[in-house]
């Protein structure tokens, strides 16, 4: 938890604690209710200084491993504090500003002191068990912290491993480039967009943030690279804006529901092509739906399960920003996304 939701935490819980007694004091008192009401509040206000005084400074410093004296002398000082300051507000200022006195003038400093060591007890406890819900709430946090941390580690470790086979797979494609082209015009196009596709993934880290014009152009390679193989028995459809600005995705973020398509959908029924489009209903803002036909080998739970891992990545690029929907009856697969993209 942050500080202000914390100090929010606080303020509610001493508002209801002190709510709770000024009504009691209201039910009970018929006699000298201002000066009840009054000290009421100077004991609350000293209660409060207390409670900080543990939850703030003896806490978190000697409730720790190896420091039991040093929590056992700041415990047994809290009847001292509590008397200290309870005693400079009722017994000095409270008479200096106002005439009004807790004590009678002739009460022993006996009765003081056995008030302060009977009330300072149920705030000590007090402050002990919020500071420990406290303490379990941060580690929680530490540890979600510290693993996001090792993954993105591991990940950023697997990605500079990956680069390795596509650099000498994307200086290779090069070669056969210029190899293929004396052979097959076709052919040496199609090696051109699959060099297209592996310049991209070699460039682009996999959390960074690229031009949608980008990610468009390699949807465009990807899928030319398929019709190829299917010749005319591949029916896809991309409808998408004609012109695109200057919006930043992240990298490879749209291709998986292609890849869904393509390999569990039909795509060689004209009638009932793959749609796939891309809108961009505001500057900030994207659509993304792709539609298309259960093949008849896909009519089980398979059909999408490569979007699982989209929907983490999604989690933590786009928290709060982004609106999934994912549709299938056994005979259509829909998914939709929509996208904050932030200011252009």
């Amino acid at each position: 938890m942050n500080r202000r939701r914390i100090a929010r935490y606080h303020a509610l819980g001493w508002a209801l604690l002190i709510a709770h007694d000024e009504v009691g004091v209201l039910l009970n008192h018929t006699t000298h209710l201002p000066e009840y009401l009054v000290f009421t509040g100077t004991l609350w206000l000293t209660q409060m200084v207390l409670f900080y005084y543990c939850f703030s400074l003896v806490y978190p410093r000697y409730w720790r491993p190896g420091r039991g004296p040093q929590l056992l002398l700041g415990l047994l000082a809290t009847p001292l504090v509590f008397g200290a300051v309870r005693y400079l507000v009722e017994e000095v200022l409270m008479p200096a500003a106002f005439g009004l006195r807790n004590y009678d003038p002739g009460s022993s400093w006996r009765a003081f002191a056995i008030d302060d060591v009977y009330l300072s007890p149920p705030v000590v406890v007090l402050a002990a068990l919020a500071w420990k819900i406290e303490e379990v709430f941060r580690r929680e946090k530490d540890q979600a912290t510290q693993l996001l941390t090792q993954e993105k580690t591991r990940a950023e470790l697997a990605f500079l491993k990956t680069q390795l086979n596509p650099h000498f797979l994307y200086n290779t494609l090069n070669y056969l480039y210029a190899e293929a082209y004396a052979v097959s015009e076709p052919l040496a196009g199609a090696v051109l967009r699959l060099s297209d596709l592996m310049r991209y993934m070699l460039h682009e880290g996999p959390d960074g943030r690229v031009e949608l014009r980008k990610e468009v152009a390699y949807l465009e390679n990807y899928l030319a690279l398929h019709r190829l193989r299917f010749e005319d028995h591949f029916f896809v459809n991309f409808h998408q804006p004609a012109a695109v600005g200057g919006q930043r995705v992240a990298a490879l973020l749209l291709v998986p529901f292609v890849e869904n398509a393509l390999k569990h959908g039909v795509l060689h029924r004209p009638d009932q092509p793959v749609d796939i489009c891309l809108a961009l209903p505001a500057p900030g803002r994207l659509c993304f739906e792709v539609r298309n036909r259960v093949g008849p080998h896909q009519r089980d739970a398979t059909t999408g399960i490569g979007l699982a891992n989209l929907r983490r990545r999604l989690a933590l690029l786009y928290p709060g920003r982004h609106a999934l929907e994912i549709r299938s009856d056994g005979t259509e697969h829909y998914t939709r996304l929509e996208l904050d993209l932030g200011p252009v």
